[in-house]
């Protein structure tokens, strides 16, 4: 058993279009097990890179979110996102009962009564696109607005309000120092709102997400105030936020790879297990989420991690892990079945990857149909780039037709 005393410095800052990071690369490869510093919080914390050792520490109960809570963990944000209250930070079986609730709300039958209103949506955007004319901004006309319309119907938020909620939590996202008071300010704002919203849902419920989650019960138990109101705000945030990165990110990847987009449009019914290779393949953050905390002494690939050590997993490198994917740094439409981390695993995987995968799927299948001819307007290098937060993302990606 080993223990190391080299600390490896991570701002986790690497924003090169969707090359992978190469000091994760080389962590994955050199030190799997590595101690870091990053540029928010106190004093040091584990890195895991391994996809085996990730999926330990993700479903092992000898690792704990609720552990986090009062503790100023190593971090990538100046004000952490995520709130006590958190379903992020419950360990099973705690967070069992929310996680059922809403997973309730994303069943098949659900996601497929929303990929109707999803295409209707999809077709109304891309006619908008087709009416502007060639070139347009694919960010401005699909990739910004198609998410956001779609989690605000689920949750029922009133048009007016869809654009400050929207900025609040991309001020929550960046990661830079001077913006550590509209964080806290933002973060405020977006719980009082959200307090006041689902406080009014459980007076006069409707048929939408929130209704349903203030409203539902456990056995004789609601969710208090306190649980729904940060419920609703980790559904809006989450439910938008990541889904239009990777709608550019995955629209990027396509137009600058003209074998794979050649391949969808002969075998159009491949999408699916193409979708679920690039969202393998792609980067999109930069580096570490929400960490646990071991409760007691663990040993990870020989390294022995003690008891009250704080413990952050990589997604991005379990997902170029060669010891489970072959040629993990190409993208292979004929790979095969091993699941991606993407979406995270174990008690905290994203509850609402259906809904994300559908709004891929409708949305690239149907831009695929409508736009033949698609391609990237301009050169990949001119294409920018977000260097200020969490996420890995085009900020416009122009394309023609």
């Amino acid at each position: 058993m080993e223990t190391t005393d080299a600390v490896w410095s991570c701002p986790f800052d690497y924003a090169d279009a969707l090359e992978f990071d190469p000091q994760l690369q080389r962590m994955l490869a050199e030190e799997p097990v590595a101690r870091i510093r990053m540029a928010y919080g106190e004093g040091e914390a584990w890195l895991v890179t391994r996809y085996e050792d990730v999926r330990t520490v993700t479903t092992d109960r000898r690792f704990s979110r609720s552990a986090v809570i009062g503790r100023d963990f190593p971090r990538m944000t100046p004000e952490p996102i995520v709130q006590a209250e958190s379903i992020n930070l419950m360990d099973p079986p705690a967070s069992s009962r929310l996680r059922s609730l809403v997973a309730k709300s994303f069943a098949a039958k659900h996601v497929a009564r929303m990929r109707e209103r999803t295409q209707k949506k999809v077709d109304e955007l891309l006619a908008t696109m087709a009416e502007h004319g060639s070139p347009a901004d694919f960010v401005e006309h699909v990739a910004a607005p198609l998410p956001l319309v779609t989690i605000c119907e689920v949750l029922a938020i009133p048009d007016g309000e869809r654009d400050w909620l929207r900025a609040h939590a991309l001020t929550m996202m960046n990661i830079g120092a001077a913006g550590r008071e509209a964080a806290v300010l933002a973060k405020a704002e977006l719980r009082a709102y959200f307090t006041d919203l689902t406080a009014a849902r459980r007076r006069s419920p409707g048929d939408d997400l929130i209704s349903t989650l203030a409203t539902a019960r456990d056995g004789d138990e609601l969710l208090d105030d306190q649980e729904l109101a940060v419920m609703a705000m980790v559904l809006l945030i989450t439910g938008q936020d990541t889904t239009t990165y990777e709608l550019g990110n995955i629209a990027y990847t396509l137009l600058t790879r003209p074998d794979i987009i050649d391949d969808l449009r002969v075998r159009p019914d491949r999408f699916p297990a193409v979708l679920d290779e690039l969202l393998r393949f792609i980067p999109f953050r930069k580096g570490v989420g929400i960490p646990r905390v071991a409760t007691e002494d663990v040993e990870l690939s020989g390294v022995l991690i003690r008891a009250g050590d704080i413990v952050h997993v990589s997604y991005l490198t379990a997902n170029r892990d060669t010891r489970k994917f072959d040629r993990p740094h190409e993208v292979d439409l004929d790979r095969g079945s091993v699941p991606h981390m993407t979406f995270g695993w174990g008690a905290h995987h994203c509850l609402g990857a259906p809904l994300a995968q559908m709004e891929l799927e409708v949305a690239f299948t149907s831009l695929l149909t409508r736009f033949p001819g698609l391609r990237l307007a301009g050169d990949p290098g001119d294409v920018p780039w977000n260097t200020h937060s969490i996420w890995r993302h085009p900020l416009s990606l122009p394309v023609a037709w």
